[in-house]
């Protein structure tokens, strides 16, 4: 006996999958981009402080120093952070994912419920 129930389930199972991929390649791009402008960032800084590397003052020595040491830290820092908030990403993918497959009709319900206030606080806007 076939039930109307499981189309449905497996509708949203799929719907769910999908929304995790494009969430997952969302973050990564968004990550991707940050990386890239923190680590042209670096770049500079660095760049800067090789150029003064020729002064010999010692206010412009201890500051470069306290600059490279700041960019050191910063460095690893996003690397940290990038693992750090790539985990947490996985993490609350993968309960969002496991919350849709447990109560399918409870996450359609909610998806319902969001949508009515979205389409409320548009209809109060125009």
């Amino acid at each position: 006996m076939e039930s109307t129930i499981d189309p449905s389930v497996e509708q949203l199972s799929t719907g769910g999958a999908r929304l995790k991929n494009h969430a997952a390649d969302s973050m990564s791009e968004i990550k991707g981009v940050a990386a890239n402008e923190v680590k042209n960032l670096i770049a500079d800084v660095e760049d800067l402080v090789a150029r003064i590397a020729d002064v010999k003052d010692a206010d412009v020595v201890r500051v470069r120093a306290k600059v490279q040491n700041a960019v050191d830290a910063a460095k690893g820092s996003l690397a940290d952070g990038a693992d750090s908030l790539r985990r947490r990403a996985q993490k609350a993918m993968s309960g969002a994912d496991g919350y849709v497959r447990e109560s399918p009709w409870a996450a359609v319900g909610l998806a319902a419920v969001v949508g009515a206030v979205v389409g409320i606080l548009v209809t109060r806007r125009s």
